[in-house]
Formats: structure tokens, C-alpha cells, sequence
């Protein structure tokens, strides 16, 4: 029986089964799975979403416009910072746990009669895949926003047939699964836009752009892209955020407080307001978009943490998201900046240590939680290649980094307070943190500077 497993219980035994870096490209498992449960995924409308970056905030701004727009929604996203519970949604909260073992015991029996016909039993992500999609279902929502979990084609979230597909910038990351080129990661991405359905693009490089608009033609979908049909007009750093401008497909919105940092986050939130306005099919009400825009959360990006120092989470684990870290970093009054840095070891370390040399001035290497984890010797032999010996600290585990950190960073003789703590590298590190730091301030509580 698992009606009465503990939420600890039921992720110990989700983690027995392939972890979500191990992949087959082939949908067979879930399509299965789903049909034995009778195909939630097709009970409500769909907006699916990927690209390399930005996935999750962009995900939590179009749920939030749609909340308020008076729409019930779902959200899946991954991965998750503390517990696997905080990947599924329903109307903007995580899902309570009643419903999360629910789900479990559904897909979990039928899952049990699919890993016994396949080469290969259904794996973690698949599992919290099947569970969201059911989830949804028995909670009636009216429309799923759905993040992919790597790439597109063959993601286990791509059973579901969208109405709306969203591609945000296309960059270099999982090229060992996903191709070495941005236009062979594309083909991949490109593969959630469905016949007739309406795909919404961030701007693209040449290459990138070529694909989409080669997938869109051949599939029969409307393809939308940012500069031509729909843009971001203007933004201003904020306390507390920024305020945004942005032409819709279907109307203008203007000077609408966005809750979170950032230029990327601004392109974010006109791919949001394009993707709501296509999944509505009209022009959404400016009260709703402030309303869901002015409170919206992304925990774990550039999320702000109070105290002395400032710590800021954000999980950037590629070139292109650091680079968009530190954009947001210089948007902040100067101060000195101290890096706690984590990451996996089949990541592009070097290439996201260059993107933060400019704006950090020490960084203590450690490792997180995860068994794919960097050895903190070897994080540092290459962060001195870039950063110099001096600026280089070494930690046994993110806890004690932080507090190396926090003590490198005391204020200097004679001088006011004027630090900074910034922990990045991974998903992992971020939750890592998460776990030994105060909760965040209260929504709209403002930044420095």
C-alpha cells in the first residue's frame, strides 16, 4: 500500500529508479503509462515551454498571469530546490500532500505493469511526470503550464499536446545529449511545437531561428517572435524589481511593476504576457497582468535572502546563465562580492567562472549534495586559472562555504558594511543553501541600491 507513505518515503523510492541525467530517447514509457491512466494530459489546455535558461521563472510568470486572469492552473517544473513536492502546482501552491501521494499510487500501480513490459523501468523524471499530468486532472484545472525537463523532442512532458509552445533562448548545455550546435540543440527544443498550436520565440540567434520557423511550417503552427510580434519596449530597475513595458500580441501593457531582477527576467515576462495572450486568444486585462506580474516568485533565481551580508540564490549552472547573473549583479549600488560556488562536474565550469570574474571579488569552491557533484580541489585548480590564487577559498560542503564566505566578507576596519553574498553553480547548490538560510523577504520587499 502507498496511500499512507510519508512524502520522505515516496521520494526515497522515486530516487531508485533512473535519475533524471540518465536518458533514453524514446517516449514508449510514458506513452504507456499515461494511456493506462486514461491520458489525463489531454483534460485540460497546455502551455509548454522550453529552451536553455529561464525555463522555470517564465513558467511561474505565465501561471501567475493566468491565475489572475481568473484561469485554475497546474504548474510543472523541475528541478526542484528542497522537495520533490515543489515540482507540481495547483492554482499557485505547491501541491498539499494528500494529493501528491494520490498521484503517486495512481501512476505508481500502473507503472509497476509498464516496467514490467520494458527494457527499462520508467525513471524518476517520467514518475513525477505522469504524477503532475494526474494531478492536474483530479484537481480540474483549466490549463497546465508545463516546463520541459531537458530539451524537447524526447522529454517525458512532451505527451502532452500544447496549445502553446514557448522557446526561450537557445544556447549551448547537455550537448552530450542534445547535439554540440545550437541549431542541432534546436531541432531538438523545436520538437514540443504541435500541429496548429501557436509557438511563441524569444529572439534567436540566425541559426536557431531557422529551425523554429522550419518546424513551424512543416507542423501547420503559428510562430510569434519576439521584435516582430510582440516586444519589451522599455524597463527600469527598481526597488524591489523593475517596471516593464511590453507590446503584446493582442495589446500593450505598460509600466507594470515586474516582482523579479533582471534584463533577461524582463524578456522572460514578454514571452509570458505573448504565451497568456495566445493561450486566451485575446488581449489580457492590465489589472490581471499587474496583479499576477507585481507578486511573482522564482525561488532559487536571483532570489534575495536578508541579512548582513545580502545573500542572493541563483542557480545558474551554464555561460548563458551566469552572464545573465551578472547583469543583474551590476544593477545592484557596488559593493564587494563574495561567491560560494558548487557545481557538476559535466558542466562548463570554466566558461561560468569567466562570465562571474568581472563582478566577484573571492570565490570559496565546495561541492554540493549531488554525487555528480565537482570535487572543491578541482572546482578551484580551474577557478585560479581564471580568477588568480589569491582570490581562492576551499570548503568542504556549501554549509561550511557559507560560512567561510560570511567571514571573509566582515566588514573591513573603519568601513560601513558593504558586502555581498551571491551562492550559484547549480539547482543543487541553491537548495543546498536553502536549507541552512532564513527564508526570503516578503513579496515586493526591496533591494538595496
Amino acid at each position: 500500500m502507498t496511500d499512507n507513505l510519508s512524502i520522505r518515503a515516496i521520494e526515497e523510492r522515486l530516487l531508485t529508479r533512473w535519475p533524471e541525467t540518465k536518458l533514453e530517447p524514446s517516449l514508449d514509457r510514458i506513452v504507456n503509462v499515461m494511456r493506462l491512466l486514461g491520458d489525463p494530459q489531454r483534460r485540460y489546455r497546455g502551455i509548454h515551454i522550453t529552451g536553455t535558461n529561464g525555463k522555470t521563472s517564465t513558467a511561474r510568470m505565465v501561471e501567475a498571469l493566468l491565475a489572475a486572469s481568473g484561469e485554475r492552473t497546474g504548474r510543472l517544473t523541475s528541478p526542484h530546490l528542497t522537495s520533490v513536492r515543489e515540482r507540481i502546482g495547483i492554482a499557485e501552491e505547491v501541491i498539499d500532500v494528500r494529493a501528491f501521494r494520490s498521484a503517486y499510487s495512481a501512476v505508481g500501480k500502473q507503472a509497476e505493469l509498464v516496467d514490467a513490459t520494458m527494457r527499462h523501468p520508467l525513471s524518476f523524471f517520467e514518475m513525477t511526470v505522469a504524477m503532475a499530468y494526474r494531478a492536474f486532472a483530479d484537481a480540474a484545472v483549466d490549463v497546465a503550464v508545463v516546463e520541459v525537463g531537458m530539451g524537447g523532442r524526447w522529454d517525458a512532458t512532451n505527451v502532452i499536446d500544447a496549445d502553446v509552445a514557448v522557446v526561450l533562448p537557445v544556447d549551448l548545455d547537455h550537448t552530450d545529449y542534445l547535439g554540440p550546435t545550437t541549431a542541432t540543440i534546436a531541432q531538438e527544443k523545436a520538437g514540443i511545437i504541435k500541429p496548429g498550436s501557436v509557438a511563441v520565440s524569444a529572439r534567436q540567434s540566425a541559426d536557431v531561428a531557422a529551425v523554429l520557423q522550419a518546424r513551424a511550417r512543416s507542423v501547420g503552427a503559428s510562430l510569434v517572435v519576439q521584435g516582430n510580434d510582440f516586444s519589451l519596449l522599455r524597463r527600469t530597475a527598481v526597488e524591489g524589481g523593475q517596471v516593464i513595458s511590453v507590446q503584446g500580441l493582442h495589446g500593450t501593457y505598460s509600466n507594470v511593476f515586474l516582482a523579479l531582477h533582471g534584463r533577461h527576467q524582463a524578456d522572460n515576462a514578454a514571452c509570458a504576457i505573448a504565451a497568456a495572450e495566445a493561450a486566451a486568444g485575446r488581449q489580457l486585462d492590465l489589472a490581471a497582468v499587474r496583479a499576477g506580474l507585481g507578486q511573482v516568485a522564482s525561488p532559487g533565481r536571483f532570489d534575495v535572502r536578508p541579512g548582513e551580508p545580502l545573500v542572493i540564490l541563483d542557480a545558474a549552472h551554464n555561460p548563458h546563465g551566469a552572464r545573465a547573473l551578472v547583469e543583474s549583479l551590476t544593477e545592484l549600488a557596488p559593493c564587494r562580492t563574495f561567491a560560494v560556488v558548487a557545481a557538476m562536474a559535466d558542466k562548463d565550469v570554466e566558461g561560468v567562472l569567466r562570465e562571474l570574474e568581472p563582478v566577484v571579488d573571492v570565490v570559496v569552491c565546495t561541492r554540493n549534495s549531488s554525487p555528480r557533484s565537482i570535487a572543491p580541489a578541482k572546482l578551484a585548480a580551474t577557478a585560479r586559472q581564471v580568477f588568480g590564487a589569491q582570490r581562492i577559498h576551499v570548503a568542504f560542503n556549501v554549509a561550511t562555504a557559507i560560512e567561510k564566505a560570511r567571514a571573509l566578507a566582515a566588514p573591513l576596519p573603519g568601513r560601513a558594511p558593504d558586502a555581498l553574498l551571491l551562492v550559484t553553480g547549480s539547482v543543487v547548490t541553491v537548495g543546498d543553501a536553502n536549507r541552512v538560510l532564513p527564508p526570503g523577504p516578503p513579496m515586493g520587499q526591496a533591494l538595496p541600491g
